[in-house]
């Protein structure tokens, strides 16, 4: 199982910014498609947005406008830029990637998640 590397949660203000990141473990990986969930205390992990394997990226309706998912090959790492935050945002925010690797004989397809980081947005 491939544990994802997520960074950037923290503590904001309303109206603030953050940017959080997720990588692979490793540099075998290729990111195929990715998604953002975020899990708020005592609810349902629900979902932030995708961008899919050709950079086409959907949002939830309450974060459209002010989330952006982006991606950055060279790197591979996939980014959630969070403006405008709101307390309704405070989570734990959890990445998902379709990985893809070559074992030497085939390209295998793996669906990862990242350990979650907290966001909490203070009013």
């Amino acid at each position: 199982q491939v544990q994802l590397v997520e960074s950037g949660g923290g503590l904001v203000q309303s109206g603030g910014s953050l940017r959080l990141s997720c990588a692979p473990p490793g540099s075998i990986y290729t990111i195929d498609a990715a998604g953002w969930y975020r899990q708020a205390p005592g609810e349902r992990r629900e979902l932030v947005g995708t961008l899919s394997s050709s950079d086409i990226a959907n949002y939830v309706d309450s974060v459209k406008g002010r989330f952006t998912i982006s991606r950055d090959n060279a790197k591979k790492t996939v980014f959630l830029q969070m403006n405008n935050l709101k307390p309704e945002d405070t989570a734990v925010y959890y990445c998902n990637l379709g990985l893809k690797y070559y074992n030497g004989r085939r390209e295998i397809v793996v669906d990862a998640w990242g350990q979650g980081t907290p966001v909490t947005v203070s009013s």
